[in-house]
């Protein structure tokens, strides 16, 4: 692509020289109509590499926001499955600490009551010294109550979010480098135009076809300078 544009700068000097010479004025304009065309394929040139390297770019962001977003769901899923067992493992233990109680093993039901108050915030400790099994709280279990907080669980819960959020930001890396693409396509229908035209010797029509691609040309040119850049 920098070898197009490279080339069609060079034809654009070759073309203003020629127009200094002694031309007649219908060559003159004709000559006119070339250095634009040439002007036009330069500017395609540039701009279409520049809209493939953003492309690329965005993609090769895209991929990475991705694989950050799955590692971020490997790890949440993980702590989900550590918070799970240890739901379970304060909820048997609890129920053991109730069913020694109920069966009148105090020894048993003190080393349960140990076990259990070092898992469980000190606002919950309620369960186990002020009568229990009057509360309804105790028929349920303490994982039921809000003041029960399981720190992996919550740490689960913020990187699913985290996750989330790397993730649209991939999809909206996407969809940059799918603008970017498109703009590839219309700076294609622009060269066609232009090389189309140039196949005509006559005036008017050649300058019809100038008129449509510089027409055209501007809205991919605008939409490059709108565009997030990297």
């Amino acid at each position: 692509m920098l070898q197009s544009a490279v080339g069609a700068v060079g034809y654009v000097i070759r073309k203003l020289n020629q127009v200094r010479e002694n031309l007649s004025p219908s060559q003159s304009r004709f000559e006119a109509i070339e250095i634009i065309e040439a002007l036009i394929l330069a500017l395609v040139a540039v701009a279409t590499a520049w809209s493939g390297y953003q492309a690329a770019q965005w993609a090769g962001k895209r991929a990475q926001q991705y694989a950050e977003a799955s590692r971020l769901r490997v790890t949440a899923e993980g702590l989900a499955t550590l918070a799970g067992q240890e739901r379970i493992y304060d909820s048997d233990t609890f129920n053991s600490w109730v069913a020694a109680k109920l069966d009148g093993k105090e020894k048993a039901a003190e080393f349960f009551e140990r076990r259990f108050k070092r898992r469980i915030p000190i606002g919950l400790h309620s369960l186990v010294e002020d009568r229990p099994f009057q509360q309804s709280a105790s028929a349920t279990g303490p994982i039921f109550m809000p003041d029960y907080h399981n720190a992996k669980h919550e740490q689960f819960l913020g990187l699913s979010k985290q996750a989330a959020e790397v993730a649209d930001l991939g999809t909206k890396s996407g969809e940059n480098g799918d603008e970017y693409v498109r703009i590839t396509v219309l700076l294609a229908t622009v060269l066609l135009i232009t090389a189309i035209g140039q196949r005509f010797r006559f005036k008017t029509v050649r300058l019809v076809f100038m008129v449509l691609a510089c027409l055209l040309l501007c809205l991919p040119l605008l939409q490059l300078l709108m565009l997030p850049r990297i």
